[in-house]
This record gives structure tokens, C-alpha cells and sequence, in this order.
């Protein structure tokens, strides 16, 4: 029996385990001090390895620093290694509809499971495969790739994804007219241009070349027409090239204006809702004491925002089991169409104008009314009989209105 409920206990760990591994690993995801420290680490791990591969190709940096080059390589590069086992570990939780393995494969065969793969994998391939070093060395460039992960900081460098995800299929579009723009061109040249200099242009690739850095405005130089037809084309295919180039230009261009113009709309216009938050402390004797949070049964409009365990912040999902000692904090939306309410609290002191005073009998406005009374720790209903005494604290509920002033 003890081994069956030991084991029980096991398979309910292991899910938080993982579950807190993956907000770990999460970028953004700064509600704990834990969560914050891997985001820097892992931000500045990729930074020294791109600055170590970028000195390393100064013969005079590496000469004098070379031995820390490799070790500062070294260390990030093994990190790269954890991070990726630990995404792969927790996968389940990017992906919680599907089974462990279904997860897994998703992540190792999405863009980011690939780029984070080739971030390490390259490094250690040499050692079983000495003959392909160049090869390997050269994929140490996808680790820029890990850079698009710091967009979860910042909403600028979002704009930049949501404008290429918005206008896909504009861009697609003027990508398919430049390739067949570029292959029409070099067709045509390599027709008019291959008896004059078959050396140059000898086949529809050297033509591909050519209309390339001529549509794309780089030219090169090495290729070019020398007939006059071949000219006239040229200079046709050169005005023609601006314009291609200036589609996917405007595109971006335009999506960005919409996506700033979208932002101000939401900021001018969006609506604002007011959440009010109350902490309180659980103590043993409380009837949410050792229940799971998806069984508190809160009434509609209001939420449990965090728990506070030990100095510790807690996300309150479902499964998480509140003790004695920690921290609520409450959170409920504010009544739309309704009058604002105060609650306020009075501490009665000794010469205080309540003191020795019955509820009934205080001088208060008819819109406020006293809900609670705390005395010696306990809570006392508020009949109007209750005499009021030094020391207690009273709580007033009071509806939306100005303060009367009393003299």
C-alpha cells in the first residue's frame, strides 16, 4: 500500500516537474526569479558564442586569445546541448492535446526544434566524423537564428513577424513574378548574346547570373551584353528590375503602417476593465486549507491570480493544493453598469467618537454600512446591538458616491 501511493505521488511530480521546466524554458516567462535567471543565461551564452566566432576570425585575437575562445565555445555550446533536452523534455507541454512521442516529434521536426539541434549537434559531429570539419563548422551560423527568440521581449521586433506572417502571400506573389521575370531575361539574353560570346554566356545559367545582379541591382560586372539587341534588352530589363525590387519593398512598407495603425486603434479605442485584488492568508482552520485549486468552486467573475508559498510565487493551476500559510491573492471584475463601492477600515481607538457605541447608534450616512468587526483575531458579525470597544477593527462597505462632509 505505502509503495502504491509513493508511486502515485511520483507520477504527480513529475508533471510539475516538467511543467516548471517548461516556463523555465519559456522566453518571457519572468514570474520567477528561476525563470528570469535562464532567460539572461541563455541570452548571454548566445552572445559570447557569437562574439567568440566572430574575434576567432582575427589572427591576432586568436593568437593571444585563442584558448579562451575554445573554452568560452565549449561551455556554450554544452548549454545549447542542455537546453535542447530540456525542451525536448518538456514538449509535452507546448503541445498538450497530443501523447508524449507525437509531442516530441513536433518540437524536434519544428523550425525552432531544428535550429536548436543544429546549434550543438555540428560541434560534436567531427569527433566521429573527422573528414567533414569544414562542412560542420559552417552551421555554427544558425545559431543567429536563436537571436528571433529574444522577440518575446520586445513588441518592436514582433512587428517584424506579424507584418511577414500578414502579407505571405503578397510577398510570395512578387517573389513567383521576379523568378519568372528572372527566367524569361536570361533566356532572352542568352539567346541574343550566346553567338557574339559563347565564352560568357555559355548556357541559361550564366544568363541566370546576369539577370540576377542586374534585376537585383548589384552588378557585378563579369557578364555583360555586348550586341545592340542584347543592350536595348538590358537597359529594358534594368527599369523593370527597380520595379520588382520595389514591390516587395512596399509590401513590407505598407504592412508595417497597418500594423502600427491596428496598435494606435487598439490604445485610442480599447476598453479598460478594472480587476480589484484582496490578499488574505490561509490558516489552518480554513475550509480551502488541502483543497486543489480546481475544487475552491469561486463564484463566477472572480479568479485566484497567484499563491504565495514561502517567499515563492505559484502559478494556481488546478492541480495545485493550498496549505495553511499561503498567500491568496483574489482578483474580481468590476460590476459593468454599476456604482463604484468603497470598503474601508477604522481602527477604534480610545478617545474614538465609536468607542462604547452600539452599531445601530453610529452616525454614518444611510449609503454605508458596517459589514464586519475584528476583535482579538475574531470576526464578529455586525448586529446592530454589537457595542464597539478599543482596539477593534470595523470594516464599512459604502456605494458610490461623494463623501458627506460631517463636522
Amino acid at each position: 500500500m505505502g509503495e502504491k501511493i509513493q508511486d502515485e505521488k511520483q507520477n504527480r511530480r513529475w508533471p510539475e516537474v516538467r511543467a516548471r521546466l517548461f516556463r523555465m524554458v519559456s522566453v518571457g516567462v519572468i514570474d520567477e526569479p528561476v525563470n528570469q535567471g535562464y532567460d539572461v543565461i541563455s541570452t548571454g551564452a548566445l552572445i559570447a558564442n557569437l562574439a567568440v566566432s566572430v574575434m576567432a576570425t582575427f589572427q591576432n585575437l586568436n593568437a593571444a586569445y585563442g584558448g579562451w575562445f575554445v573554452l568560452i565555445e565549449q561551455i556554450t555550446v554544452f548549454f545549447f546541448g542542455v537546453d535542447y533536452v530540456l525542451r525536448v523534455f518538456t514538449a509535452p507541454e507546448l503541445y498538450p492535446g497530443n501523447s508524449r512521442a507525437v509531442s516530441v516529434a513536433k518540437y524536434c521536426l519544428s523550425a525552432a526544434g531544428i535550429i536548436d539541434l543544429l546549434s550543438f549537434l555540428p560541434y560534436y559531429l567531427p569527433v566521429f566524423f573527422p573528414a567533414g570539419i569544414a562542412a560542420f563548422r559552417m552551421f555554427r551560423v544558425v545559431r543567429i537564428l536563436r537571436l528571433f527568440r529574444i522577440n518575446a521581449y520586445y513588441d518592436s521586433l514582433n512587428v517584424i513577424t506579424e507584418v511577414l506572417i500578414s502579407k505571405k502571400q503578397q510577398l510570395l506573389s512578387s517573389v513567383f513574378i521576379i523568378a519568372t521575370l528572372m527566367l524569361g531575361s536570361s533566356l532572352c539574353m542568352y539567346s541574343l548574346e550566346h553567338d557574339a560570346q559563347p565564352e560568357v554566356f555559355s548556357n541559361a545559367f550564366s544568363g541566370i547570373w546576369w539577370s540576377a545582379s542586374t534585376l537585383l541591382t548589384v552588378g557585378y560586372g563579369d557578364i555583360y551584353p555586348v550586341t545592340p539587341l542584347g543592350k536595348f534588352f538590358s537597359i529594358c530589363i534594368t527599369f523593370l528590375g527597380v520595379g520588382m525590387v520595389a514591390i516587395p519593398t512596399g509590401i513590407i512598407s505598407a504592412g508595417f503602417v497597418e500594423q502600427y495603425t491596428q496598435f494606435k486603434l487598439l490604445g485610442e479605442n480599447g476598453k479598460e476593465e478594472i480587476l480589484s485584488f484582496l490578499g488574505i492568508q490561509l490558516s489552518p482552520k480554513d475550509a480551502w486549507t488541502g483543497k486543489q485549486v480546481r475544487d475552491l468552486a469561486l463564484p463566477s467573475g472572480m479568479l485566484l491570480a497567484v499563491i504565495v508559498r514561502a517567499g515563492e510565487t505559484i502559478v494556481p493551476e488546478g492541480d495545485v493544493v493550498l496549505l495553511a500559510g499561503d498567500k491568496l491573492v483574489l482578483g474580481a471584475e468590476h460590476l459593468r453598469g454599476a456604482a463604484p463601492v468603497e470598503l474601508r477600515e477604522i481602527v477604534i481607538g480610545e478617545h474614538h467618537r465609536w468607542n462604547g457605541f452600539a452599531v445601530g447608534e453610529l452616525d454614518i450616512s444611510r449609503k454605508e454600512y458596517v459589514v464586519l468587526v475584528k476583535r482579538d483575531g475574531r470576526k464578529i458579525v455586525p448586529r446592530g446591538s454589537l457595542i464597539l470597544r478599543e482596539g477593534d477593527n470595523v470594516f464599512l462597505y459604502r456605494e458610490g458616491m461623494k463623501r458627506e462632509h460631517r463636522a
